[in-house]
């Protein structure tokens, strides 16, 4: 005997009632896929955006809190680095790039960074339009910036914020010099697409600070007189290999500075994030188990409505097996549909979460559902396979007569 036209009419009997057993477990599922998506987005758009920052040099504190400024452009209180020990790293021959980054200014909602044009131009790779800067008052802005090429501006004192209103930078006190756009970077996946970058030496002249250079000097970038400079928040260095970086490491870690890779930096966020994405994973879990225990007792209910059908059957001459099959493909129904629903709602959840994060924050977070997701789902529609089971057991275990009677 066929169970499945017993299964599709008792489905349709109670259609609204599946349907919404159906919504929970997708409900309960598709969080669970949300959230190991979007914790593996997260370590793999963070990766990503500190990826050209192979060597970090700065004033001692919290190393956190430097890459979270250079790195995500996230406003702090960064101590600013020995202009002795700024001098010396700047002019330092063994690294490729020796790049100061400076901050302070915005323009629009963007912050103004300070840098070389080597370093600019180490980010972006290919220019999308226009070159690099190449004096002053020549500025190169990231992808999302709300500026155009040619367009002039005057850069506001204080940093940029979230929620900063593109037309509100006149009530900021701005500086007096006129900045033009010269350049637009290609999309970097990362805060700086979000930048306005010029030279570091236009961000100490309009802050009162020596440029490096001498007074009447146009130069922008290294060499860099020592006794001209002024203490930056941090120096990216990009050795020339391996062995170099390590070696530069060494001769920065010193009483008045503290040199390391933003990857040290992010193993450890990474190792908190590893635990509390086990947290989560274990509440996913515990949530799901609940979703279809409730399920399993709400079948239980409904099929307790259809005792004497199934007595009816059995009484026919019905086998065991097929009264199991019609109860346990009820409850498959649901927990396969769901799971299967659960997989596109937390994908869409993944999307849209990274959307706004990426709005938010400037890091693109790439929301792919991997193996670990589809492994998710898959226990989501073992456990309901598994748990299946009871409910159908139950129903051919129902005595005949009672369930007779009890009709």
């Amino acid at each position: 005997m066929n169970p499945l036209p017993m299964i599709i009419a008792t489905i349709r009997r109670h259609l609204w009632t599946y349907l919404l057993f159906t919504l929970v477990v997708a409900i309960a599922t598709g969080i669970g896929v949300a959230i190991t998506s979007q914790e593996a987005a997260l370590r793999k758009g963070s990766a990503r955006a500190a990826d050209k920052f192979d060597l970090i040099i700065a004033a001692p504190g919290s190393q956190t809190d430097v890459v979270l400024e250079a790195i995500y452009l996230r406003p702090g209180t960064v101590p600013l680095l020995d202009p002795a020990m700024t001098a010396q790293a700047l002019n330092d021959q063994r690294a490729k790039i020796a790049s100061p980054i400076g901050f302070g200014d915005s323009i629009k909602g963007s912050p103004i960074v300070g840098t070389t044009p080597d370093f600019a131009t180490y980010l972006s790779g290919n220019w999308a339009q226009g070159r690099v800067f190449q004096s002053e008052t020549e500025a190169v802005i990231g992808s999302a910036v709300r500026l155009k090429m040619g367009d002039k501006f005057r850069p506001s004192h204080g940093m940029a914020h979230t929620g900063h209103d593109a037309d509100d930078d006149h009530d900021e006190e701005q500086h007096n010099v006129d900045l033009h756009v010269v350049g637009r970077m290609n999309p970097t996946g990362t805060p700086w697409d979000n930048a306005v970058i010029v030279p570091i030496e236009l961000i100490w002249r309009v802050h009162g600070l020596p440029t490096g250079h001498a007074p009447d000097s146009q130069q922008i970038g290294r060499p860099y007189d020592p006794a001209r400079v002024p203490g930056v928040p941090a120096i990216v260095m990009h050795p020339d290999s391996i062995n170099a970086a390590y070696g530069l490491r060494n001769v920065y870690r010193t009483p008045v500075s503290m040199a390391f890779f933003p990857a040290e930096v992010l193993v450890k966020l990474y190792d908190v994030l590893g635990d509390v994405r086990t947290i989560m994973n274990w509440l996913a879990m515990a949530t799901q188990g609940l979703v279809v225990l409730s399920m399993l007792a709400g079948v239980v209910a409904i099929l307790s409505l259809h005792r004497r059908q199934f007595a009816v059957l059995r009484a026919l001459g019905a086998p065991k097996a097929y009264i199991f099959f019609c109860v346990w493909g009820q409850v498959v129904f649901i927990a396969v549909l769901g799971a299967l629903l659960g997989l596109l709602l937390g994908s869409g959840i993944a999307i849209i979460v990274s959307m706004v994060f990426t709005n938010s924050t400037g890091i693109s977070l790439p929301a792919i559902i991997g193996a670990d997701e589809y492994w998710l789902v898959a226990g989501m529609i073992v456990f309901g396979l598994v748990a299946a089971t009871l409910p159908a057991f139950l129903a051919y275990r129902y005595p005949v007569i009672e369930s007779l009677r009890a009709g």
